[in-house]
């Protein structure tokens, strides 16, 4: 009497959970063998796919017939399709199993593979559910792309987001808090360019992003934060990236920034993140003897305390206790005048309009350069079709042309929402006056990251220091003008009239130094 296992295969999870399709192809498999006088010796269960050998219950399978060559004869399936659906798999481990002694068959499409010409039915029986998934593969692959094309993210939501389904059952993405408002931080940080991209990676995840290097990478890469989705190349199709349906986290003006950043193009020299509070102004300072070093900090242990020094390889060493007061002594240089908070309010108030204007001329020279791009587009199209240049050549000035119209386009749409910052700019001035009313006061309050924050952003070019006092290139507009409005009332005797339109930039500074 023959011996046979009894394979039964379902095609998905769903299938498996519920049983039906298991439990049918068993009853029909024992129902053949008690015509054909077949003795059963177990049944095994598989709800893997059949692309491929690589199945959980066919590989213990497998080892078990290789252990025990000669215990069953035959591996009784209901159809060919349950056995595999690749054909090449298939004829290799059809070999297989018979030089162990084990002939596969399917008690539905039988067949006496003695005869060569039922090797033919066979190949069909095995190609006809290849093409089948083949055809199914490549159906969804285009639906993807279709949906891609309109918009859609089609996968699991990236960090940031949460996949959602609407009431007809449309599937999109979401902002996800707080992971979104992290990455929105994340973007900003890395276009300031204070920090290097994996000491931000580091930071955010103590914030709760929990991101692994290579995907933070990814991450920061996809334009799906600004609202873009990428459709990959496909033959002849070049790579495009359209307007997502989803809700945008950062603007396209900013992830571009990031990109420049990335690649180089705005690179900055980063610097490392503090962990010691006693020296806030570590990797700020330049070092007076090497060209593009950044002064270090640590600590010494005294006989009594601990004591903190900026340092540099070359052998530069400066106290860092006096260090820190020359730079709040400095610092009081920036506080406003208390007679000068209404012109300084006028001044600046006065200055933000003119540059929202500028911005206004500023929007019609990116329309035009947008123009122009287009037009050499047209052009080169032209030039192509009339057999002056290559092919090759078009294509690569349209990609060339195209990225930068993308970018111009992000930076007049970041243009076009400036003026709605008007709205509360006198509120926005009083809360500057009322800090720089008190800046050291605040510095020496502020823990050490807003200290930090509040340096670079007043000194945005960094600091020299020779042991005596504080020098900069230049701080920024606000520190610019105070330093401005200072001086200016510092030579003004009593009675004579104060106007902004007297003060020139050629004034003498008061503070910290200019080179």
């Amino acid at each position: 009497m023959k011996i046979a296992d009894l394979y039964v295969r379902v095609s998905t999870d769903e299938q498996a959970d519920k049983g039906y399709s298991q439990r049918d192809q068993e009853e029909r498999l024992r129902r053949y063998c008690e015509i054909n006088y077949i003795k059963v010796n177990k049944v095994i269960y598989e709800d893997h796919s059949a692309k491929s050998f690589v199945r959980p219950q066919w590989i213990k399978l497998l080892t078990e017939i290789r252990k025990t060559k000669g215990r069953r004869n035959l591996i009784l399936f209901t159809k060919w399709d349950r056995f595999s659906r690749n054909a090449g798999d298939a004829y290799m481990m059809i070999g297989t199993l018979r030089k162990l002694g084990v002939e596969p068959q399917a008690v539905e499409q039988p067949l006496d593979l003695s005869i060569p010409e039922n090797k033919m039915m066979l190949a069909f029986y095995l190609a006809a559910p290849e093409v089948e998934n083949d055809r199914r593969a490549l159906n969804t692959f285009y639906g993807m792309r279709r949906a891609k094309k309109e918009g859609r993210w089609m996968s699991t939501a990236p960090r940031g987001y949460k996949n959602m389904v609407t009431e007809n059952g449309k599937k999109y993405i979401a902002p996800k808090e707080p992971q979104a408002g992290i990455m929105k931080w994340v973007f900003e940080e890395i276009a300031k360019g204070n920090y290097a991209t994996d000491q931000i990676r580091k930071m955010a995840n103590r914030e709760g992003l929990n991101c692994d290097r290579m995907n933070f990478w990814r991450l920061i890469r996809n334009p799906v934060y600004c609202g873009k989705i990428v459709v990959p190349q496909h033959n002849d199709e070049e790579i495009k990236i359209v307007d997502g349906q989803h809700e945008p986290i950062i603007s396209e003006s900013l992830f571009y920034d990031v990109q420049d950043v990335l690649t180089g193009r705005k690179r900055k020299s980063a610097i490392k993140p503090v962990s010691l509070d006693k020296l806030p102004l570590r990797g700020l300072i330049h070092c007076p003897n090497c060209d593009h070093k950044m002064l270090t900090g640590s600590k010494s242990k005294g006989k009594y305390k601990h004591y903190y020094y900026y340092h540099c390889d070359c052998g530069v060493r400066y106290n860092a206790e006096v260090a820190n007061q020359i730079f709040i002594d400095q610092l009081k240089e920036y506080r406003i005048n208390p007679i000068a908070m209404e012109l300084f309010s006028v001044v600046t108030t006065k200055i933000y309009k003119s540059r929202t204007q500028r911005d206004l001329s500023g929007k019609r020279e990116i329309a035009e350069e947008i123009e122009l791009l287009s037009l050499k587009i047209t052009k080169a199209r032209n030039l192509l079709l009339d057999g002056h240049i290559e092919a090759d050549d078009f294509k690569a000035l349209k990609l060339e042309s195209e990225d930068k119209i993308l970018r111009l386009e992000a930076k007049l749409a970041n243009i076009s929402s400036k003026p709605l910052m008007r709205i509360g700019i006198e509120t926005l001035v009083d809360k500057v006056v009322t800090s720089f009313s008190k800046l050291d006061e605040l510095f020496l309050s502020a823990e050490i990251k807003k200290q930090r924050h509040m340096v670079c952003s007043l000194f945005p070019e960094k600091l020299e220091y020779d042991g005596y006092m504080f020098r900069t290139p230049r701080p920024n507009a606000v520190g610019e003008l105070i330093l401005l409005i200072n001086s200016g009332l510092s030579g003004k005797e009593k009675g004579k009239d104060c106007s902004v339109n007297n003060l020139s930039l050629m004034v003498a500074r008061r503070g910290i130094e200019r080179d």
